[in-house]
């Protein structure tokens, strides 16, 4: 028999092969069909995540809840279900995979960020886009959760006009990025532009400008954020403080980048993109299991003041110390 936590464990030590064939060659009393029947015959939810995070977040009103999918890279499987081709932001192309929208709770720049909820993309079985599990997340986010985060922070893909309405509806803040093809209105008299039209005096770039979207039913604040190398983030907000300036909006964007970050060590450290399971249950037990190694990591890394790859590497450390005391395979010396 195996269990959720020594599946979690090998995700954990493990360095590069994720396979269960590995796991069962390494694991006492467990074969590759016990690893398949593992797979195939648990389910594990979102839910479990939230339990496993529910005492570690550092809730507040002051704290940031943030969006984003990430694509787990599928590219030479043709068999794998739940796979298909999408639109990968980290590929800047289309990609073959599993489609994953993220809900992470931080606690803003300098405190600690963990994943509280995800959903698997998959319309082809439930019908739902990126957006409709974007907004299924926050209504429970709110409803169930009762988090105390007062800010969302997303990306251009979920700057709808459907979920801004929810989130202003709901009385929360939020920060997005729009694509510069976006329309928005000054006044009636001038119509809707696009973001390049608009005359950008110093003083709008300091405190931002008044707009209206389409479809939106109430005014936000655009910045045009430039970085130093030259690049646009065009930013809205519903945030109502009237002193609100560039650098304040910028540092609230900064902190969209966590979940990149998660985004990042969830692939390199968990494994999640190694499952060669065909069935969609075992894809999605895997990915429940890698979400809790995740957490694991991150707890192990606040422990011992690390970043979680030193947590990963650190496994490998004893053992290669001891071999290059003592190698089992010393280096060949011809005569």
């Amino acid at each position: 028999m195996l269990t959720k936590l020594q599946y979690v464990e090998f995700l954990i030590c493990t360095i590069a092969n994720y396979t269960g064939t590995h796991l069962a060659e390494h694991l006492d009393a467990v074969s590759h069909d016990v690893v398949t029947d593992f797979l195939q015959s648990e389910r594990f939810t979102p839910r479990q995540l939230w339990e496993l995070v529910a005492g570690l977040i550092q809730d507040s009103p002051e704290a940031f809840l943030l969006v984003d999918d990430s694509v787990q890279d599928k590219r030479y499987s043709r068999f794998i279900e739940l796979v298909r081709t999408q639109y990968s932001g980290a590929e800047h192309g289309l990609v073959r995979g599993i489609g994953l929208v993220n809900l992470v709770h931080s606690a803003g720049a300098a405190g600690e960020f963990y994943p509280i909820d995800y959903r698997i993309f998959a319309p082809d079985v439930d019908g739902k886009t990126k957006n409709e599990h974007f907004r299924e997340m926050l209504l429970r986010a709110v409803a169930e959760k009762q988090l105390k985060a007062r800010t969302l922070l997303f990306d251009s893909w979920y700057a709808g006009a459907d979920n801004l309405k929810l989130i202003h509806r709901l009385g929360l803040i939020f920060f997005t990025t729009l694509k510069e093809n976006r329309l928005v209105s000054l006044s009636k008299e001038q119509g809707y532009l696009h973001l390049d039209q608009i005359e950008w005096t110093p003083e709008r770039l300091a405190h931002g400008v008044v707009v209206k979207l389409k479809e939106v039913p109430f005014k936000v604040r655009l910045f045009k954020l430039v970085a130093p190398n030259g690049d646009i983030d065009w930013v809205i907000t519903n945030c109502p403080a009237e002193t609100l300036t560039a650098p304040v909006v910028q540092d609230a964007n900064d902190v969209r980048w966590q979940i990149e970050e998660f985004h990042r060590g969830f692939k390199q450290l968990t494994g999640s993109e190694k499952c060669q399971c065909r069935n969609a249950r075992s894809q999605r037990n895997h990915l429940a299991c890698c979400y809790h190694a995740w957490v694991s990591l991150k707890v192990k890394a606040q422990q011992l003041d690390k970043t979680l790859y030193q947590v990963k590497t650190d496994l490998l450390r004893d053992y290669l110390c001891a071999e290059l005391r003592n190698p089992h395979i010393p280096a060949f010396q011809s005569a």
